[in-house]
């Protein structure tokens, strides 16, 4: 078996359909650093089944979808199909070449497939682990694997032996039973409550049994007398209404007389009604014909004067706009209005030319202004200096020497306060240097303290780390108690549902369950061996014998079997050891495929003499791996028997198979061997861990005390260390006092300079006025001639003026042109108003004259018309009013009509009245009747004509006995003679009725369903009791079953064990040439819940812990346990992700020595970059990335081809 092909579709760097064709041996898959070689992994582990998002490299599942590149779109989903052939049959399906397919939408759905047939993923890894390839992968061993193999923890490192033999399929078909288990015990205990409320209820309902029978016979002597009571009711209500039949002919004669009569008077209303009815529509025309000649003779009349009056009106306004247009009030010439518009515009194009030549003039005087001003400025100032010197003059030269002297002065003594300042920063400066020596000092101590270990915090952190790993280890434990207890009640409970499945139901179970047979060793199924996986097969080729009792001899099944028929339990098949031969071995030869069944089936140790009888059964018989081979072989060595691993048989000539519904009692007892040996190893985890849990809490308790007595001694000494902080502290703060002294010091010492600089400025520009003084001559004026300021200011004055006047002239001319624009608007606006205004005019004269016309027309046609109207109008008048006087005739007649009809329908109601009421009374009577009859039917269930018949009046009453009446059996009496009568006498009946009802109500509520209630809840009560048995008994052995599967699972573990520690030494002694290597179990008395450790030990070296090897010593070590349990429990082929990346020339070659060895058992498919792992290569993948992200994969087989022999890409175009 290997895999022969992959396909990959969208799945991460795999965007087009991309198929790899491997070999048998070793196939390198190699290529540069992110081209998507490691997705080839993800890819084999993620079709077998992976789970995990993060164990392939992704964030969630939808990652492993393409998701698109700049050059190509994302896809919706991924697919991979693995193709493994099966031409050895290590997996157990009926074909040649198996494909598994998974498909992951990226709306999250994923489908499985099997040879293109859907599945679940359990089928898929079921399928898988039959071949040594378990959920857990081990036969990938990705990137970092190899350390997470040494970091592993013992139990996890037992899982990796555990998949590789086969076991993790059991274990967790164990969990699922005690799940089962579990439930079912609830359900048994929710039974024995329910058994036990029945037993509870048996005890009232048989009392109620009783009173419904004793009641029963008083209820039927009620019954007897109220029916004789009804049929005496029925009878005397029958003879009263058949009188009151005979009363009703006599009123139904007079009814009938006087509805003549109405019928009369009512025909003449009706011919009264009619004439009237056909007169109204007439006079209704006349009276509408006379409203509207009335209304139109207003309507005419009121036209007539409207008309006259707007005619008058118009006439008025005629005239008016006569005299408006002939007269003053007509508007002004349009022409005259423009004329004067266009005047106004030339005088303002006048003013306009005179405003520019005004601007210019002002502009030349503002110029003269500012000339004038400023030469009155220069002599005012020339003046001013004058002045200056003079008054220095006279002051004299005594002054200006005392200036002097005073500014030199001020200048010594800020020299003086300059060397003062400087002084005091230096003291300050001398403060802060001490003050910081002495910290300095205090601050070293501290570091001294910290830096030697000697405080307390270091042990109180190494308390508080102990506390937390204490604490741990509790969390742990307490976390795989849990687990294993969860496990252990899984495990029971699949135990006990396995038990309860090989619970029988034929004459084999009857025969179990009896005692009066002896002899009996039990089941087939406890005296025999089958190999796992073949138990389908062999119960098959068994047949009834697969399911029959072993007895001790013929004897006992002689006797078995004369019991069955006695009790007529049904059949059974018993086998009985020590009878028969052994048949010869010359057997024929059978292909590599198939296998005799009496090979693959033993007895016991104590059931040694079953072989005869199992040989005989299963003489001829082989066991093949499909239909195909099974055909093939009853052909070649007839007359042998095929059986399929699914159960057909192939006989010569005939064949035996199909569906089955339910496993067969072999597989079933291999289930339950291998959930009880589960359960075993559970109880034992479970109860190691409780001790193990007791210890890490007492240790959690000591580590707690040590860490509260560590966090004393730390708070003493952070109480010493306070006292040296706030020591600190005060030092610190005299620095910065020092340094802030000094900082002032140092500015006030620049102020002071800054106004020694000023003072020096004020000195120079003194002694240059001294000198000056002093250098005057005495012939000079005293005062400055001001003649020429006085000229200037005078020029000054009459330039502003001047400007002034040339402004005010400006603003003047401007507003008039302003108001001459404005004037001419206006006028121009007037003229189109005005010509607006005569068009307005001119059409209301044309609109004025036309309604006149009109209201003229008008007027004179409404004067005709009113007379007309006028004529009409009396003629409808008269008319009208001869119709009113003979409609109102009819009326009158009509009514005195309706009246006489009004008084005889009056009479014939009170004769209707007499007879209805009659017939009421007659239907209330034949309403008891039939309430009566009804209450007979229903309540006592006797047809009304038998009541009569059998329970009339004229019948007599026959008596009961007292002791009957009072419930007793009337045994007594004599059966031929008939029973006692009387006389039927109501007043005796109704006392009868009486006491049989006070007989009834003393004896309280009575159930009528008791009796049938009774019956059915005791046979249930029987039926329940037996089931909580059955539950019991399957619970048992459902648990024994559990056991044995412990049993089996810590025997196959502790095999598969041994072969990896001896497999592991060999390894370790050919990767590490002199050294030293061997795995053990952490608890060799529990093989069902014991980890395992590894020591190694490399040449040259003393250390065995993992942790203190390097980095190529630790993958070696790795790689040598992964290689010992390839070799102890081999699997098909094998995946190696870059893990020889780590080691060097000398152990690469080692370890591709392994690659070798394995190359002869299984297949392995290796992601390398090294050249020697390449050259050992049976065929590579080569597997690049192109630029746009889409990966290309080259094919070379490198054993048996030429060199030349290079294939091109298989499939391309697969991006990253």
């Amino acid at each position: 078996m290997y895999v022969k092909s992959l396909t990959l579709k969208g799945f991460k760097s795999f965007a087009s359909t991309t198929t790899l064709r491997l070999e048998p041996g070793i196939t390198c898959i190699v290529g540069p650093n992110g081209s998507g070689k490691s997705n080839v992994v993800d890819a084999l582990a993620w079709v077998m089944g992976e789970q995990g998002a993060k164990s392939l490299r992704g964030g969630k599942m939808e990652d492993v979808i393409f998701a698109g590149t700049s050059g190509r779109p994302p896809l919706g989903r991924a697919e991979v199909s693995m193709t493994i052939d099966n031409t050895d049959g290590a997996l157990p399906i009926d074909y040649s070449e198996v494909t598994i397919t998974r498909t992951m939408f990226r709306s999250g759905g994923s489908e499985y497939a099997i040879n293109g047939t859907g599945c679940r993923l359990l089928d898929v890894q079921e399928l898988l682990s039959d071949s040594g390839i378990g959920r857990e992968m081990h036969v990938i061993v990705g990137q970092g694997q190899l350390d997470a193999v040494l970091r592993a923890t013992p139990e996890e490192r037992r899982g990796f032996i555990e998949e590789a033999a086969g076991v993790l399929k059991h274990r967790k078909r164990k969990e699922r039973a005690l799940r089962k288990l579990e439930t079912m015990e609830g359900n048994l205990t929710r039974l024995a409550d329910l058994v036990a409320e029945i037993r509870r209820q048996l005890g009232p309902l048989g009392r109620q049994a009783e009173t419904a029978r004793r009641a029963a016979t008083i209820q039927a002597e009620v019954r007897d007398a109220r029916l004789r009571l009804l049929a005496d009711d029925l009878v005397q209500l029958t003879s009263a209404l058949e009188q009151e039949l005979a009363d009703e002919e006599a009123l139904l004669r007079r009814r009938e007389a006087v509805q003549q009569q109405v019928g009369d008077a009512e025909r003449e209303v009706a011919g009264l009604e009619e004439t009237v009815a056909t007169a109204a529509p007439v006079l209704q025309q006349v009276q509408d014909r006379w409203y509207t000649l009335s209304s139109l003779l207003e309507r005419v009349r009121a036209l007539a004067e409207l008309a006259r009056e707007r005619v008058r009106l118009l006439g008025a306004e005629e005239e008016d706009l006569r005299g408006e247009e002939t007269g003053s009030g007509r508007g002004r010439d349009p022409e005259r209005l423009r004329d004067q518009a266009r005047q106004v515009r030339v005088e303002e194009d006048a003013l306009l030319a005179r405003v520019a030549e005004l601007t210019e003039a002002l502009a030349a005087a503002e110029q003269a202004r500012a000339e004038t001003e400023q030469a009155h400025a220069r002599e005012q100032d020339r003046l001013a200096r004058l002045a200056r010197a003079a008054a220095d003059r006279r002051e004299g030269l005594a002054r200006l020497s005392g200036q002097v002297a005073a500014r030199r002065s001020r200048l010594e003594g800020g020299e003086e306060e300059i060397a003062r300042l400087t002084a005091a920063a230096a003291a300050a400066v001398e403060r802060a240097s001490a003050a910081e020596q002495e910290y300095a000092a205090l601050e070293g101590t501290v570091l001294d303290v910290e830096r030697g270990g000697g405080g307390p915090r270091p042990g109180f952190e190494t308390a508080e780390r102990g506390r937390d790993e204490a604490r741990a280890e509790v969390e742990r434990l307490a976390e795989e108690l849990r687990q294993a207890q969860s496990e252990q009640g899984a495990l029971e409970a699949r135990v006990e549902a396995l038990a309860l499945s090989l619970r029988r139901t034929d004459g084999a179970s009857a025969l179990l369950a009896t005692d009066e047979v002896t002899g009996l060793l039990g089941p087939l199924t406890d005296h025999v061996q089958v190999e796992p996986g073949r138990e389908a097969a062999v119960a098959a080729a068994l047949g009834w014998a697969g399911e029959a009792l072993v007895a001790d001899g013929h004897t006992t099944a002689a006797e078995a079997l004369a019991w069955l028929r006695a009790q007529d339990q049904g059949r059974a098949g018993l086998l009985v050891p020590g009878q028969g031969q052994v048949p010869p071995a010359g057997r024929p030869t059978l292909p590599a495929d198939a296998v005799w069944a009496v090979d693959v089936i033993g007895p016991a140790e104590e059931s040694v003499g079953l072989l005869p009888a199992l040989a005989a059964l299963l003489d001829r018989v082989a066991l093949v791996d499909d239909a195909d081979a099974a055909l093939r072989l009853v052909e070649e060595l007839p007359p042998t028997t095929a059986v399929t691993p699914e159960g057909d048989v192939y006989g010569p000539g005939w064949v035996r198979g199909g569906s089955s519904a339910a496993p067969s009692l072999l597989e079933l007892q291999s289930a339950l061997d291998e959930a009880r040996a589960g359960a075993g190893a559970a109880t034992g985890r479970a109860e190691r861990l409780t001790f193990e849990l007791a210890g890490a809490r007492d240790r959690l308790s000591a580590a707690e005390a040590e860490a509260e007595a560590a966090l004393d001694a730390l708070h003493d000494s952070d109480a010493r260390m306070t006292a040296v902080a706030e020591q600190l502290a005060h030092l610190g703060q005299v620095v910065r006092a020092a340094r802030v002294e000094h900082d002032r010091h140092t500015a006030a010492v620049r102020t002071a300079e800054e106004a020694l600089a000023a003072t020096r400025a004020e000195l120079a520009e003194l002694e240059q006025r001294l000198a000056d003084a002093e250098a005057t001559t005495e012939g000079q004026p005293e005062e400055p001639d001001t003649g020429e300021r006085e000229r200037l200011a005078e020029a000054a004055a009459r330039a502003r003026s001047a400007e002034t006047e040339a402004r005010l002239a400006l603003r003047t001319q401007e507003e008039r042109a302003r108001a001459l624009s404005g004037r001419a608007d206006a006028l121009e606006a007037a003229a189109r108003n005005e010509l607006a205004a005569r068009e307005r005019a001119a059409a209301r004269r044309r609109r004025r004259a036309q309604d006149r016309a009109t209201a003229d027309a008008v007027a004179a046609g409404a004067a005709y018309l009113s007379g007309r109207v006028e004529h009409l109008l009396a003629g409808a008048a008269e008319e009208r009013d001869r119709m009113r006087t003979e409609q109102a005739d009819r009326e009158r007649s009509l009514a005195q009509a309706r009246a006489r009809a009004h008084q005889l329908v009056g009479d014939l109601r009170e004769l209707t009245d007499s007879v209805h009421a009659d017939e009421i009374a007659r239907a209330e009577q034949r309403l008891r009747i039939e309430t009566l009859q009804a209450r007979a039917m229903d309540e006592l269930g006797v047809d009304p004509a038998v009541l009569v018949d059998e329970f009339g009046p004229h019948l007599p009453v026959p008596v009961l006995d007292d002791a009957v009446a009072d419930g007793g059996s009337g045994q007594d009496t004599d059966e031929d003679a008939g029973p006692r009568t009387v006389p039927f006498v109501r007043a005796e009946q109704e006392k009868r009725l009486r006491r049989a009802e006070r007989q009834l109500s003393a004896l309280g509520r009575v159930n009528p369903l008791a009796l049938e209630e009774f019956a059915a809840l005791e046979e249930r009560h029987q039926f329940l009791t037996e089931q909580v048995e059955d539950l019991r008994r399957s619970k048992a052995d459902l648990l024994e079953i559990v056991k044995e599967v412990d049993e089996r699972v810590e025997r196959v573990f502790s095999e598969a064990f041994r072969d990896t520690a001896a497999q592991f030494e060999r390894v370790f002694a050919r990767l590490f040439p002199g050294g030293e290597g061997r795995i053990t179990l952490t608890d060799p008395d529990d093989m069902l819940t014991t980890g395992i450790e590894v020591e190694a030990r490399p040449p040259g070296k003393k250390i065995k812990r993992l942790s203190l090897l390097s980095g190529g010593e630790r993958s070696l070590t790795a790689v040598a346990l992964l290689v010992a349990i390839f070799k102890a429990r081999p699997s098909p082929f094998y995946i190696m992700d870059e893990v020889e990346a780590a080691l060097d020339d000398t152990n690469l070659g080692r370890l591709i020595t392994l690659f070798e060895e394995l190359r002869d058992s299984s297949q392995l498919i290796v992601i390398t970059h090294q050249k020697r792992t390449m050259e050992v290569a049976d065929a590579l993948y080569g597997v690049s990335m192109r630029g746009d992200g889409v990966t290309t994969v080259v094919s070379q087989r490198v054993r048996d081809v030429a060199p030349a022999g290079a294939t091109g890409p298989e499939h391309v175009d697969a991006p990253a």
